[in-house]
């Protein structure tokens, strides 16, 4: 216990699912989190979580879309915590269904690339100069399986935009290495959130289980745990790496 004690985090998409489980985690180990979402009453629900068991928790409202409204959450965060160590850019998601290419809507299109690519790219951007400043910083990106290989369960341009998070997270340890920053991506494959166990048949489960080696589908505690991993210093010579958290079912050669 206590890796990352007295470390500031910020996790976005923090208010359930994976993104919830980094926060508890984050904050199980010593680091105060920022708590990020859109929906308060979830926010509440996580920071009182994280709280009860002795950590220490904020909630911040942002639109990730919006430059300026991360720089406000910024400053919120760094008033009331202090500078930011550790950034993990979680939230995301599809928003178009899988189909035919020619039939994914501009739309749909647009919508896919902002709330994933556009989103990550503003929060580094927003959060990088004061870790510059610094010397020192980690960033942990968060793509999916979908990144990784084509396939039909996967629309396409959620598939596309998680790729692209992924070149841009090694593009950014590149460039940021020499000051002292390390940035990492968590590449998951598919994962009981609540929203997934709502969403997924019972049958469709069974039949999701024969494509992962390991015979099980993941946890959201299963992707924090490797958050953890490239958040603290047992990592410390790991950057530019995709990490797939996949139980098995992506494996590239």
């Amino acid at each position: 216990m206590g890796s990352l004690e007295g470390r500031v985090a910020i996790v976005t998409g923090s208010s359930r699912g994976i993104g919830a489980a980094i926060a508890k985690g984050f904050a199980d180990e010593g680091a105060l989190v920022a708590v990020h979402g859109r929906d308060r009453s979830a926010l509440e629900s996580v920071v009182s979580t994280i709280q009860a068991a002795g950590g220490r928790a904020m909630p911040v409202i942002a639109e990730l879309t919006s430059f300026d409204e991360i720089e406000r959450a910024r400053e919120q965060i760094e008033q009331a915590l202090g500078p930011v160590d550790i950034v993990t850019a979680n939230a995301g998601g599809s928003f178009t269904p899988p189909g035919p290419f020619e039939e994914i809507s501009e739309e749909g299109w647009r919508a896919s690339v902002d709330g994933n690519l556009t989103a990550t790219f503003l929060t580094i951007k927003s959060f990088l100069p004061g870790m510059k400043a610094r010397g020192r910083g980690n960033i942990i990106t968060i793509s999916s399986a979908a990144g990784r290989r084509a396939h039909p369960r996967s629309p396409v341009p959620y598939g596309a935009a998680k790729a692209g998070v992924e070149l841009m997270t090694q593009h950014l340890a590149a460039q940021v290495g020499p000051s002292g920053i390390r940035a990492n991506c968590i590449a998951p494959e598919t994962i009981l959130t609540e929203r997934n166990q709502d969403r997924i048949p019972d049958e469709q489960k069974r039949s999701l289980l024969d494509a992962h080696p390991l015979k099980r589908l993941g946890t959201p505690e299963d992707v924090a745990r490797s958050a953890l991993f490239l958040a603290s210093d047992a990592s410390d010579w790991i950057t530019g790496v995709v990490l797939d958290v996949s139980g098995g079912a992506v494996m590239v050669r």
